[in-house]
């Protein structure tokens, strides 16, 4: 599900529904005729087990589990503050209200309070359950017939704090795979500076070196069916 556009989701109407039951008009039948649509297209993959694998798996698991905490690295007024600055305006809210204008005109106190809640959660490892709500709007996706649940996509509209926290807590993340080198170099998705355009030039540049070296690039592309999870493709490209 996608984060909370710009504009107000939140009124948005749906055209009576085809459902299992009959044509849904009240917003309680349309309410369940959408996500009964989404649960009946991505069904979990049923993956063979492989005994090494769960072995391997286990392993790392009691090794970290054995391992004590590391003091976790808090946060402070300067980082929240630059990170509210960050924030765009005229996201829709999420089920609290609070608009990231709000967040923008926080008096300094409430700041520290912010700041506060943060560094609770960093020592607690606990995230606040009522910060994991998401209202969930469904938008018509362009030239889809809007009587078919399925021509609509879903939309989760979070609350701006939550949002932030999570900001606050990818950056430190980010830090720790960078500095162990957890990120294998040609990996572009969800990646700064690493768009499509250059994972295709790095591609153009592999085929043309190896075509210069008269060496053969394969390619495999696997698309998964769209009743597991959503469509994909997968490159992998070797001389």
């Amino acid at each position: 599900m996608e984060d909370g556009q710009a504009g107000d989701e939140s009124s948005y109407s749906v055209s009576p529904l085809v459902a299992p039951v009959g044509i849904a008009l009240s917003d309680s039948v349309k309410a369940e005729a959408l996500p009964d649509n989404l649960e009946n297209q991505f069904q979990p993959v049923p993956y063979p087990s492989v005994p090494a694998v769960i072995e391997m798996v286990d392993v790392a698991l009691k090794s970290y589990f054995r391992t004590s905490a590391s003091k976790p690295n808090l946060t402070n007024p300067y980082e929240v503050h630059e990170n509210i600055r960050r924030l765009k305006l005229g996201k829709t809210p999420g089920p609290n209200g609070i608009p990231n204008t709000a967040l923008k005109h926080l008096a300094q106190r409430a700041l520290s309070l912010l700041v506060r809640i943060f560094n609770a959660i960093f020592l607690t490892h606990h995230f606040p359950f009522f910060l994991k709500y998401a209202g969930v709007t469904s938008i018509l996706k362009p030239a889809k017939d809007p009587a078919l649940p399925s021509s609509y996509r879903p939309i989760s509209l979070w609350d701006a704090i939550g949002k932030l926290f999570e900001k606050i807590l990818l950056a430190r993340i980010l830090h720790k795979v960078s500095e162990r080198g957890l990120m294998r170099d040609d990996q572009f998705g969800f990646r700064p500076r690493h768009s499509m355009s250059l994972q295709l030039a790095r591609l153009f540049e592999r085929m043309i070196r190896n075509l210069c070296e008269k060496r053969l690039t394969g390619a495999v592309f696997s698309t998964w069916p769209k009743p597991s999870i959503p469509t994909g493709s997968i490159g992998s490209f070797t001389s």
